[in-house]
């Protein structure tokens, strides 16, 4: 029913708007028919996912999940970056989950990233040299091994469960990623 009126919601809307502008008016219309939700802070799969930021993975309707279920960590590529751990370090020992996702994807932004070139464009464009690891790779399969064996090693988080999967963005199918 809300995603009804989230479509009709859209064809109301002026699409010359710009796109926070956009967002802020659907979120007028989404909290009159949000009504009041007192979900608990832990969520009730005790799951937490890393995952990518790409805007084409709908996690909540690939997974069949809903609001107050899990923690969705996401960032370019899924990476298991120190912050992806101190989140998940959090989730753990303050907010009960006991099992790790990790769903990389097809055809990311990252798969074949030239980082040095990438460095370079920034330094010509700014002046500046960046350190910054942006995490480019080859092969999707073994970069969700990477994350996943990263995420297992980690003496911070409890031991738990990591299962891997590649998400076809074409097709909405999970992969699974056997553990090296």
């Amino acid at each position: 029913m809300v995603h009804l009126e989230k479509l009709e919601f859209e064809s109301m809307t002026n699409h010359d708007l710009d796109p926070i502008a956009a967002a802020v008016a659907h979120n007028e219309h989404y909290a009159q028919a949000h009504g009041a939700m007192d979900l608990p802070t832990e969520p009730s799969k005790h799951l937490a996912i890393v995952t990518c930021m790409d805007s084409r993975l709908d996690l909540f309707g690939a997974l069949g999940l809903h609001l107050g279920e899990a923690h969705i960590i996401r960032n370019a590529g899924g990476i298991a970056t120190d912050d992806v751990v101190r989140s998940l370090i959090l989730s753990q020992r303050l907010l009960g989950t006991d099992r790790i996702m990790v769903i990389h994807h097809s055809r990311c932004g990252l798969e074949g990233l030239d980082e040095q070139a990438l460095r370079a464009s920034i330094a010509n464009d700014t002046g500046t040299e960046s350190t910054v690891v942006f995490g480019g790779f080859t092969d999707v399969f073994a970069d969700v091994r990477k994350t996943m064996d990263r995420l297992s090693s980690d003496p911070a988080l409890q031991s738990v469960e990591v299962k891997g999967f590649v998400f076809d963005v074409d097709q909405g199918a999970l992969l699974p990623v056997e553990r090296s």
